[in-house]
């Protein structure tokens, strides 16, 4: 990985994609969606602050909990200008989360919990099917694949 000096206060994005692990690609898609900003050289070339590392790094770990990218761009808002942010900034707007991920993890429990009964069945055609039939509310008027079908409809 390159070093970037103390010095050099804006990193292209070459830089920022080596120190952040973050492809080209996805920091240009990221700056296309608000979520970072650069500014452009006389050469029409991307320049972005140091604090845009942050910036990525914070966007990444959110997008690996599956916080949707408008959530993380109105987050990411928040955010003083002008100054790198803090860790009790990144605190902050993390805990407004915690509810959420909370939840996630209980259903993601609940699905690991029950995977096996799902898989046994094969075809969710079992009437106290735990996956698409919660406990069994639908059991007594009709199995798991008719109750899939007439979900979508």
């Amino acid at each position: 990985m390159p070093q970037i000096t103390e010095k050099i206060h804006e990193l292209t994005v070459g830089q920022l994609s080596a120190r952040s692990g973050a492809a080209v690609s996805a920091l240009h898609f990221y700056e296309s969606k608000g979520l970072i900003t650069s500014r452009r050289t006389a050469g029409n070339q991307r320049r972005y602050c140091r604090d845009t590392l942050r910036r990525v790094a914070f966007v990444r770990a959110a997008q690996r909990v599956g916080i949707p990218l408008a959530t993380i761009r109105d987050a990411l808002a928040e955010l003083p200008e002008g100054r790198t942010p803090t860790k009790e900034d990144w605190a902050r707007l993390s805990e407004n989360w915690r509810s959420e991920l909370d939840q996630r993890i209980k259903r993601l429990s609940q699905l690991r919990d029950h995977l096996t009964d799902c898989i046994g069945c094969g075809c969710l055609s079992l009437s106290t099917c735990v996956l698409s039939n919660p406990d069994d509310v639908f059991g007594t008027s009709m199995a798991g694949s008719r109750l899939l079908a007439e979900r979508k409809g």
